[in-house]
């Protein structure tokens, strides 16, 4: 009061509830968040059931009462209950820590890297992973790139050697005998003379005293040629030639069947181009093949004996009945009939240099692969090696027939 007038305004007052009033209680307290995560941690007390107070008389104008609890209603569903923040930051944090390591491990090689001892180990690292990378690259992809080996080539009849070899024939000089497959000869037959070397000795003018070795062959050339149809001087060769390799070349073991199987390749027992085999063994007119000048399928060589053996000047061409060229006869030549003369046109001496030539470099014959690699050097042409396993190996059924 100021200028004397009492302005003193009367306000409600608000009745007044007691503690533990529901009602008041629930009209005026403040709402929370709803946060059902704390309900599982944090117990809620348990409330005291209420009591019925009433409410005291008031002086002043009756306060309109508050909003009161709908009795009936019914409290709202809690919702499912949800993993809590620790909950979260936990399965958060699992995926992240390979992600951490993996950052902290690189860093950790960067920084080594920039060391002397890394940047000498890490080059050498990276080249022995190259490497492991070509070997394995290579081992994938070689093997399908290279060219599958064939089969070996087998006969439909039973009679065929199923060991990759043709099957060998009846041994020479002794009638009767069964050579099992590949099986060396036994030692020459009594007054077989061996020639004195593959090697020449010189000239030597007319026969030698002892005569044509190959000779002491005649009966069993003979009833070999009846079943083979192979001439009987073609086999007295092909014979006498396995008879002084089983000699000369124990752990070659050539069968004379792979010696005749060439000779009918290359020349038809020295009966090419007209030609025949006389009695010393000679085939007249002498067998010269085509000029090796790269012409209708053949090798090119240029002429290696200045025309001596072959009177070609230009190019080299093959000779006699097992088709030498110049240069290889130079190199394995054979003197087989005791003449003192090489003569690649002597089928004594061709089949005897061939011989030579297959057991070249400790080949054993009875073994597949060095069967094959022996023809196959002879003349390397698949369908070449394949007519002399064929032939060779119908020989070695004849002969027992």
């Amino acid at each position: 009061m100021v200028d004397g007038e009492d302005r003193s305004t009367v306000r409600p007052l608000r009745p007044a509830a007691p503690p533990g009033d529901p009602v008041r209680a629930e009209s005026t307290s403040v709402p929370r968040p709803r946060r059902p995560w704390l309900r599982s941690a944090r117990p809620v007390p348990a409330e005291p059931p209420p009591a019925q107070v009433t409410a005291p008389a008031t002086t002043g104008p009756e306060a309109e009462p508050g909003p009161k609890a709908d009795a009936t209603s019914k409290a709202e569903p809690a919702p499912p209950t949800e993993p809590g923040p620790e909950g979260a930051a936990t399965s958060k944090a699992e995926p992240a820590q390979p992600r951490r390591l993996a950052a902290s491990a690189t860093r950790a090689t960067r920084a080594w890297s920039r060391r002397p001892s890394g940047r000498v180990t890490l080059p050498g690292l990276f080249l022995l992973l190259l490497v492991a990378a070509t070997a394995a690259a290579g081992a994938l992809l070689v093997p399908k790139a290279a060219p599958a080996p064939e089969p070996v080539a087998v006969d439909a009849t039973a009679t065929t050697s199923v060991n990759g070899v043709p099957e060998g024939g009846t041994l020479p000089g002794v009638t009767g005998t069964v050579v099992p497959p590949g099986l060396p000869g036994t030692p020459l037959p009594a007054g077989t003379p061996t020639p004195g070397g593959t090697q020449p000795t010189g000239p030597v003018v007319g026969p030698a005293p002892t005569g044509r070795p190959a000779d002491a062959l005649a009966a069993w050339a003979q009833q070999m040629s009846a079943r083979t149809a192979i001439p009987p001087v073609a086999m007295q060769a092909y014979g006498y030639a396995e008879l002084v390799l089983a000699e000369t070349h124990r752990s070659c073991q050539l069968s004379w069947t792979t010696l005749a199987a060439i000779g009918y390749v290359e020349s038809r027992h020295g009966s090419a181009n007209g030609a025949t085999l006389s009695s010393t063994g000679r085939a007249e007119p002498e067998i010269l093949g085509d000029p090796l000048d790269g012409q209708g399928g053949r090798s090119r060589i240029l002429d290696t004996d200045r025309g001596q053996l072959d009177r070609d000047t230009v190019y080299d061409r093959a000779l006699g009945p097992m088709q030498f060229i110049p240069s290889t006869w130079q190199e394995i030549g054979a003197d087989a009939d005791n003449d003192g003369r090489r003569d690649p046109h002597d089928i004594d001496d061709a089949a005897l240099a061939a011989g030579n030539y297959l057991c070249k470099g400790g080949r054993n014959m009875t073994i597949p692969g060095d069967w094959w690699g022996a023809v196959l050097s002879y003349n390397d042409v698949r369908r070449y090696a394949q007519d002399v396993f064929d032939r060779a190996n119908e020989y070695g059924r004849l002969s027992r027939t």
